[in-house]
């Protein structure tokens, strides 16, 4: 593996999602760094990327939804943290959360199980799903995220996804608290 400036010289055989997050990011003027690597689907097989993209917080990114799964959300939280329900359902007020069908991941972001990204928001055009980040992901300096397919992973500077993409893609987000 090795760590490359920006997109590929060559985009034969990349998918049409990641063409857009790169198109995207380039129109925003937002630097990110990539790392190629096989189908990278748990945050054990991303253990070896995560040396490439340090000293990147690694997201671990879930897809939710309320029990009557009316309501979606996409959480970001640091890939060390275990996600408890209870924990997130009080702090945005909501029935109890469980992880959304993949056929919503695919109808809402564009994107499979294994490949959730924030950089799926931008597929989001009628605004379906919420963003909640774990206050520690705020804090850091880089996130790491895939482009909306799990055989690539970004640098990208913290500052740069939640004030210039996620305005440009009209989402917001809610800061959420969550224990080690």
């Amino acid at each position: 593996m090795q760590l490359y400036q920006g997109r590929p010289a060559d985009m034969t055989g990349r998918q049409d999602k990641e063409k857009r997050v790169y198109e995207l990011l380039d129109r925003l003027g937002i630097a990110y760094e990539r790392v190629d690597h096989e189908a990278a689907e748990t945050m054990e097989a991303c253990e070896e990327i995560d040396k490439f993209l340090a000293p990147a917080v690694i997201c671990k990114n879930l897809f939710l939804c309320n029990t009557q799964k009316t309501k979606f959300y996409l959480l970001m939280i640091r890939g060390d943290k275990k996600f408890k329900t209870k924990e997130i359902s009080s702090q945005i007020h909501s029935a109890r959360l469980s992880f959304a069908p993949a056929e919503k991941m695919e109808e809402y972001l564009d994107i499979l199980p294994g490949s959730v990204s924030v950089l799926g928001l931008m597929n989001d055009k009628e605004h379906q799903v919420q963003l909640l980040v774990d206050e520690d992901v705020l804090n850091a300096e880089y996130v790491g995220c895939h482009p909306c397919v799990n055989t690539s992973s970004l640098r990208l500077k913290t500052s740069d996804i939640f004030n210039t993409f996620l305005k440009e893609v009209s989402h917001d987000y809610i800061t959420v608290v969550l224990s080690e």
